[in-house]
């Protein structure tokens, strides 16, 4: 696999929306800034922020509070002891706002690792409303009742996104997007399995509904380009629901009846519908520099161009063709022929 330059992987880390905002948000914050006990801004002061970004409509406060949160998390604000009275606290630019604007490409990527970071552990937390619902009297959330393991959900977005890494980069990857049930399935069916059964189809239907709102999630960081599951079968499997629980109630299938002639066709094979995801190549950067860091080999074309030519030939003797041929020619320009050759 190669990997577009450090130069260009951090053009394109400054041009993600969420990590574009944070920066602004963190230009703008000041002492009058206004947060909670945890750091993030207070409602009154969501407006603000989102005047700052641009942002309107119904979401424009969730996203200037999610890029706060991520101004936060990667140090381009820092927040000091509270200061004063409540709702205060000593706010200011961080030092890695400095490195986004002098410092180098490896600076600006090593901020954009805490972005990614951050929108991975926020993907994996369920959503507001199941928080909600799962809050006491005392308002505590009751983690049980979600029926959520953090560890178990991280660990499973891990492995969507490792798996996803290996069939873009893989030797008889066809390069394109990859579709949502595939990779579901390649999560949740056995590879000895012929027919999938029943469950096994619905667990893959579950796990395709959390991916549809992760992607959502990860795709504002810059990790992938996702076109998310049609809102037609969204809307077609909540009306299933209404219509199985209906029937179970004794009610009658002319509502649903009249759905269906308010319905427009749709193309059931139309394998698009149903998701597509593909990594960026700023998503190829981050999740390699992810498997590297826990222990995995995730060869790239030019590691081993400033090595020995013992360590070139054993090197590429596991790769495919391709990339065996580009990284010998990358090592070769590095070199004076007569050079190259005598050491090899």
């Amino acid at each position: 696999m190669r990997l577009a330059s450090e130069p260009e992987l951090a053009r394109d880390a400054l041009a993600t929306p969420l990590l574009a905002r944070a920066a602004r948000l963190a230009r703008w914050a000041g002492p009058a800034t206004r947060i909670d006990a945890a750091g993030a801004l207070v409602e009154e002061q969501l407006p603000a922020a989102a005047e700052v970004l641009g942002l309107t409509g119904d979401d424009a406060a969730a996203e200037a509070s999610e890029a706060w949160r991520a101004a936060v998390d990667t140090g381009l604000v820092e927040i000091a002891d509270e200061a004063g009275g409540e709702d205060t606290g000593a706010v200011a630019a961080g030092r890695e706002l400095r490195l986004l604007t002098g410092g180098s490409p490896h600076d600006v990527l090593t901020v954009w690792l805490s972005a990614l970071d951050a929108a991975l552990a926020d993907a994996s937390v369920p959503d507001l409303d199941g928080l909600i619902d799962a809050m006491d009297e005392g308002g505590t959330v009751d983690f049980g009742s979600l029926e959520w393991d953090p560890q178990a959900e991280a660990e499973f977005l891990d492995g969507v996104l490792t798996n996803l890494y290996l069939l873009t980069v893989g030797e008889d990857a066809p390069g394109g997007p990859v579709p949502l049930p595939a990779l579901a399935a390649s999560m949740i069916v056995p590879s000895d399995m012929g027919e999938p059964t029943n469950d096994i189809l619905q667990q893959v239907s579950d796990a395709m509904m959390r991916l549809d709102d992760q992607f959502r999630l990860l795709e504002p960081v810059g990790l992938v380009e996702y076109r998310p599951v049609d809102e037609a079968l969204l809307d077609g499997a909540e009306d299933a629901e209404d219509a199985e629980g209906a029937d179970g109630a004794g009610g009658t299938d002319a509502a649903g009846g009249a759905g269906d002639e308010a319905s427009a066709p749709v193309d059931e094979t139309d394998v698009s519908r149903y998701g597509m995801v593909r990594l960026t190549p700023l998503g190829l950067y981050g999740i390699r520099a992810r498997l590297l860091d826990a222990g995995h080999e995730a060869p790239a074309v030019g590691d081993l161009a400033d090595k020995g030519a013992d360590a070139l030939l054993d090197g590429t003797a596991a790769f495919p063709p391709a990339a065996a041929h580009a990284e010998t020619e990358l090592w070769l320009t590095r070199r004076e022929p007569l050079a190259a050759a005598g050491e090899l």
